[in-house]
């Protein structure tokens, strides 16, 4: 590959594939000029989404926002599926915050995949993450080392329950 192959390649992926984004941070003239066909764009989109859902971790929630931003620009029905499926096998164990911030991106994700998805696939990623938000609200307050509630603007318990409650009402307003 060409080096200006790959500095288009970067640009891309840095920026989720936005073209917006790229503009906004002034980059969007110089990746164009890079004339990267539709084609190449689709193959990056598929790439970063699977090296996105192979890094899903209890550990942090880098991942799944990463795949929430990428949503916004590539919807594929693997990605809500697998993100559900990891979510629900794995994040009970994970800690208030982690729980918090996976079951937020898995909504991001429900809502940029809406319109694709079947009605089934709507409800079993619904379904997981509203387990989720509850358990965040009626369990104790958990924190790993490292996680710290201020990271996310949060004071207390009540506010960690009161941004749970909102993800679920956005919850509803999905299903309906």
């Amino acid at each position: 590959m060409n080096e200006e192959f790959l500095q288009a390649r970067e640009l891309f992926v840095r920026y989720s594939g936005s073209l917006v984004q790229m503009h906004r941070e002034g980059a969007l003239k110089t990746y164009q000029e890079y004339n990267i066909t539709k084609d190449t764009e689709q193959q990056w989109l598929q790439e970063l989404a699977g090296d996105y859902l192979q890094r899903l971790s209890i550990r942090d929630w880098e991942a799944v926002a990463g795949l929430e931003t990428l949503s916004k620009q590539y919807q594929d029905p693997i990605i809500v599926d697998k993100t559900a499926s990891f979510a629900y096998r794995n994040i009970m164990s994970a800690d208030s915050i982690v729980r918090l911030m996976y079951a937020e991106g898995l909504v991001g994700i429900i809502r940029a995949h809406k319109l694709l998805i079947s009605r089934e696939q709507l409800f079993s990623a619904c379904r997981t993450a509203v387990q989720i938000l509850e358990a965040v609200i009626i369990q104790p307050l958990v924190l790993d080392p490292g996680h710290e509630l201020q990271q996310l603007g949060l004071r207390d318990k009540r506010t960690l329950n009161s941004r749970a409650k909102k993800s679920i009402e956005e919850v509803e307003k999905l299903l309906n």
